[in-house]
């Protein structure tokens, strides 16, 4: 692995929890861990339900854009974590994988879409411990 770790989010439309948990990963590590985060549908703009639950956390997203899954940004990840995508991941040898069995937050209430976002900061810290073991985080 680099000396910085990157590490790519990846889910359908790139509305929801890929832009969650690239935003927590980012506000926990810093600039400790390139991310990055894109779909492989993406939609037109973040949901609206996301920004909401990041904004109870002090994280604003809303400059954030859906972005286009492509080859290359699997190819120079270190980590790739897909949230729902399924086959359609291009898979590249020497790339970690990992699937993180989330709820879609799109057209969900509020409630449903904190709770997805409390179940990424948790799975988020963890990566953390696994790619920086000598820091803590909050």
């Amino acid at each position: 692995m680099a000396e910085k770790p990157s590490v790519l989010f990846v889910c359908v439309h790139n509305a929801g929890r890929s832009q969650m948990a690239a935003a927590l990963l980012t506000h926990l590590a810093g600039d400790r861990i390139e991310v990055r985060s894109a779909g492989t549908e993406p939609a037109d703009q973040i949901n609206p339900a996301a920004v909401a639950a990041m904004v109870e956390l002090g994280i604003d997203i809303t400059a954030g854009r859906p972005r286009i899954l492509t080859g290359d940004a699997v190819q120079t990840s270190d980590v790739v974590i897909t949230m729902g995508c399924g086959d359609t991941c291009p898979y590249f040898p020497g790339v970690s994988y990992r699937d993180w069995k989330l709820v879609d937050p799109a057209n969900q209430p509020l409630d449903t879409v904190r709770a997805v976002r409390d179940d990424i900061a948790d799975l988020v810290r963890a990566l953390i411990t696994e790619l920086l073991p000598t820091t803590t985080t909050p």
